[in-house]
């Protein structure tokens, strides 16, 4: 295997055991932390937000593979990972937080989504 190819074959492990992680951290963050994370204590909003941040960390990886455009790439990891913290928020808000977390990590999510495809469609025309 050349450079090249192991440099993508690496990216594309690292991509889907950080998606798998977070998935599992922020669908199931019990299962997560009796079998990966023993920590005590348990805290759901912690794992939920593990699950994001891992999710963004993967899609980024996952979007170094298709883009060659650093800010696509970085704003792939960002939006994903922006958008599952809101939707964390949204579940965990009578957990604790601010009453204003939900929307306005919502509003940022969705700031950057708009970003992401604005940058998307540039690359697209050129």
């Amino acid at each position: 295997m050349n450079g090249a190819r192991l440099v993508r074959a690496v990216t594309a492990v690292g991509a889907a055991v950080a998606l798998v992680l977070g998935i599992w951290a922020f669908v199931a963050p019990r299962s997560f932390y009796d079998v990966v994370a023993t920590y005590p204590p348990y805290n759901l909003h912690l794992f939920h937000d593990v699950g994001a941040f891992q999710i963004g960390i993967g899609v980024a990886l996952l979007a170094a593979l298709v883009w060659r455009d650093a800010l696509a790439v970085g704003l792939a990891g960002g939006t994903a990972g922006a958008v599952v913290h809101a939707v964390s928020h949204i579940l965990d808000v009578d957990l604790g937080g601010r009453a204003s977390d939900p929307w306005l990590l919502s509003a940022f999510a969705l700031l950057l989504v708009v970003t992401l495809t604005a940058r998307v469609r540039a690359i697209r025309k050129k």
